[in-house]
């Protein structure tokens, strides 16, 4: 290309794009769900073109937030759902329900099982005691449903070997009795 002694690419006005600009991408819905208007189910991994925007006002320890736009699959009512990054997940807005969410309620509660048990342990050491020895007790019964489990299994499985041959070779004579009748 040919540039000119007197160009100046400062004086190339700049395109002005909007904060709020949507863009088109092709995505896989991130979670299963169900369209409220038609009762569609839309599974995890199925694909969309949706409209992508970056969410205004709205950042956690810097990474913004998007929010996706796509259409169902039978009645094309829009649904909307935007980047949880706390989470590491999304959050459904509107136009669906989200399925399945036992593993993260048990996970959920969990946690808070967890926390309260910490919190409970720094205020009273008493029960940091009761706590361990609750869990040492509970391992060793684990410990010893696991031994009776072996135990049993062996004794099912004990193979007489002498048996087996034995019983093969009256097998074979009652062969061999029989070809020369």
């Amino acid at each position: 290309k040919y540039y000119p002694p007197d160009f100046d690419p400062a004086k190339i006005p700049k395109l002005k794009l909007p904060k709020d600009r949507q863009y088109v991408v092709r995505l896989m819905a991130p979670f299963n769900m169900r369209c409220k208007t038609c009762g569609e189910y839309i599974y995890k991994g199925k694909k969309f073109n949706a409209r992508k925007e970056t969410v205004q006002n709205e950042v956690y320890l810097g990474l913004p937030i998007f929010r996706f736009y796509i259409k169902c699959t039978r009645c094309l009512a829009e649904i909307t759902f935007k980047t949880d990054p706390e989470n590491t997940d999304y959050t459904m807005e509107h136009g669906a329900t989200r399925n399945f969410q036992a593993e993260k309620l048990l996970e959920e509660e969990e946690k808070r099982m967890q926390k309260e048990r910490e919190e409970e342990e720094l205020n009273n050491p008493m029960k940091v005691l009761e706590n361990r020895t609750k869990d040492s007790k509970l391992e060793m019964e684990v410990l010893e449903n696991l031994q009776e489990l072996k135990e049993l299994n062996q004794r099912q499985a004990n193979v007489d070997f002498e048996a087996m041959l034995k019983q093969y070779k009256e097998y074979e004579e009652e062969q061999k009795r029989k070809e020369q009748e």
